[in-house]
């Protein structure tokens, strides 16, 4: 009977095909696997098994489609992703359905990934506008320079597409961190292939389906689907391919490395926003009610699925008695379950491996000594918000990443040693400090590693004008503001001899 139930609820499911040229496709193998629902394991979706020669297609597509749209006035290209912009909230409904199934997102997380990325499309339009509307720029030595060559001789800078860029977005923000992969190249001329997530495949088809309604001629967007056991067969075929010339990647600093190498191997550019361990840091005189609602917000988020998550929570000693009492009382309030039901804002992770490793994670610290303050035992892909205090750098917590519902709270004596804590980790993505004296936190916020640092909010705060990126083992290169440039366009140098 089980059998039937799980045919029937397969055939059911929704098919999540290729998007190719403009069409949703199957891979040319005809394959498919099935993406679960975290909260029932029932299907969630079919989703086709992209392999090398639907990569190798994809690029030829890209490839092909690339002199048009580059050539495309930079204010059309603007209008195309401002209509999708608009047309976000008509989708709304269908990536709430997309979401809930395959990554057990609430609604706050839905309607947060929908606001945040249409920030991302303004964000995207307003750089290109900028930097492409003034497409030749004077140097400020311009006039010195015409003056020593008796002004025979002009000399200026370009911008211009770089080419197919490659975009690979992960699963636990699929709106916000997929268009933040795609608007961007798309505004200033790019072609892109967007290596969607085993994890979110629909929610990154329905990407593309809302780009190409908003007016995005055929082929300037191809969407890669794929079985996990074929990653590495497709992202080698795509990085590898001499026609993609950008790669951009969000996710795990395991895989980020193994990009990395790939890239340079073969002399790819690529911008890799990864893991992150966040701090947040409450000194003595700090508005603790502030800083725990903030805490609990930044650490529980998503069910804490978030790279800019607060893991570690550096309190001062004598405030951290007071502060911990009024963290445990929100943080025991949330309680997961499925978001289906009423009231729930805390829904399940990803997968079952994500909820064995993270039970493996405050097993460990407790067996270590760490005291269990909020929490219970997992329940198959549900853990409730848990708050370990009294962490310790012999525990397996203390420097592996979360990504999950679940922070530590590290007791210091001094700001000098809060910061020292802060600092003891690879990761240096963000971080956060709460105090009442600024001062001190500009002071503090120079010595802290980190590429983001937010003075009395949380580590989760996410502004796609602004430059957002990490240190360390964080990743390189830069999403959004001036820095962000770079990475989507070839930078050229034009000189003209005007006496012949």
């Amino acid at each position: 009977m089980n059998t039937i139930n799980e045919s029937l609820t397969s055939c059911l499911a929704p098919e999540v095909n290729l998007f190719v040229d403009g069409q949703h496709q199957p891979a040319l193998g005809g394959g498919y696997f099935d993406r679960l629902d975290p909260s029932n394991d029932l299907v969630a979706s079919r989703v086709a098994c992209g392999r090398r020669e639907d990569a190798e297609h994809m690029v030829s597509i890209a490839t092909a489609s690339f002199p048009n749209w580059s050539a495309t006035q930079v204010e059309e290209r603007a209008a195309i992703l401002l209509r999708a912009k608009t047309l976000m909230p008509k989708y709304r409904n269908r990536f709430a359905e997309c979401m809930l199934r395959e990554i057990g997102a609430t609604k706050d997380w839905v309607d947060f990934n929908i606001k945040v990325g249409m920030d991302a499309i303004d964000a995207a339009v307003d750089l290109a506008l900028h930097y492409l509307s003034e497409n030749q720029l004077t140097p400020p030595h311009q006039a010195s320079l015409q003056s020593q060559t008796h002004q025979t001789q002009d000399s200026y800078i370009q911008r211009k597409p770089a080419g197919v860029c490659l975009a690979i977005a992960p699963w636990n923000a699929p709106i916000v961190l997929g268009l933040r992969a795609v608007a961007f190249p798309l505004a200033f001329g790019n072609t892109v292939i967007l290596k969607a997530s085993e994890f979110s495949p629909g929610t990154h088809v329905l990407l593309a389906e809302l780009l190409h309604e908003a007016g995005l001629p055929d082929g300037v967007i191809g969407v890669m689907t794929n079985a996990s056991e074929h990653s590495e067969e497709v992202i080698t075929s795509l990085i590898s391919n001499p026609a993609v010339r950008r790669v951009n990647f969000t996710g795990s600093t395991r895989v980020g490395r193994i990009i990395a190498g790939m890239a340079a191997k073969h002399l790819k550019r690529c911008l890799l926003e990864l893991g992150g361990k966040s701090p947040l840091i409450i000194l003595q005189g700090a508005n603790l009610q502030l800083a725990a609602k903030e805490a609990v917000y930044g650490a529980f988020l998503n069910q804490g699925q978030i790279c800019m998550a607060t893991d570690r929570i550096i309190v001062e000693q004598s405030v951290a008695d007071e502060f911990i009492d009024i963290l445990k009382g929100l943080a025991a309030e949330l309680v997961s379950g499925d978001p289906r039901r009423k009231g729930i804002k805390l829904g399940p992770v990803a997968s079952p491996s994500i909820a064995s490793r993270l039970s493996a994670l405050i097993e460990d610290a407790i067996d270590k000594g760490a005291t269990l303050l909020t929490g219970t035992s997992r329940r198959g892909q549900f853990i409730d918000a848990t708050l370990l205090d009294h962490i310790t750098p012999m525990m397996r917590i203390y420097s592996e990443e979360c990504f999950g519902p679940i922070a530590g709270i590290y007791r210091v004596d001094s700001p000098e040693e809060a910061i020292t804590v802060a600092n003891d980790c690879e990761y240096g993505l963000a971080a956060a400090i709460f105090t009442n004296d600024i001062a001190l936190a500009e002071s503090l916020v120079n010595q802290l590693e980190s590429g983001i640092c937010h003075i009395n909010s949380s580590t989760v705060k996410d502004d796609p004008f602004m430059p957002f990126g990490g240190l360390k083992s964080s990743g390189y290169g830069r999403f959004g503001g001036d820095a962000c440039v770079d990475e989507f366009t070839e930078l050229r140098w034009v000189t003209v001899n005007r006496k012949m």
